[in-house]
């Protein structure tokens, strides 16, 4: 069984989730792109989207996961990442069915 431990930074992983959501539809908008840029403070999105790119939707969740229960989250930590959710889902106007099945998904996963 493969580890899927990370050593991201909590940037690193917000911007892997945000990346991961705003491909819920299997499209990244521009308006997508252009909100996760601005909810972060560091030059980790590129490298972050690189890794994202090779995983696979398993991946993707297990990483999260790993890395979710190695900061040790609690219910406020959860709460500001589902809000940034919400505001990616709606940074192109469209919430889509894929994208609220993902975000369900992902919510259920943080709780």
């Amino acid at each position: 069984m493969k580890d899927f431990t990370t050593a991201w930074t909590k940037e690193e992983l917000k911007i892997y989730m945000l990346i991961y959501c705003a491909n819920a539809n299997f499209t990244e908008s521009e308006d997508e792109i252009d909100f996760i840029k601005s909810k972060i403070q560091s030059s980790d999105f590129s490298k972050i989207h690189k890794e994202f790119d090779k995983d696979n939707d398993y991946q993707s969740i297990e990483k999260i996961k790993s890395t979710v229960d190695r900061f040790g989250y609690v219910k406020a930590d959860t709460d500001i990442l589902i809000k940034e959710m919400k505001g990616l889902f709606a940074s192109d106007d469209e919430f889509d069915t894929l994208e609220e099945n993902m975000f369900l998904g992902l919510k259920h996963l943080l709780a």
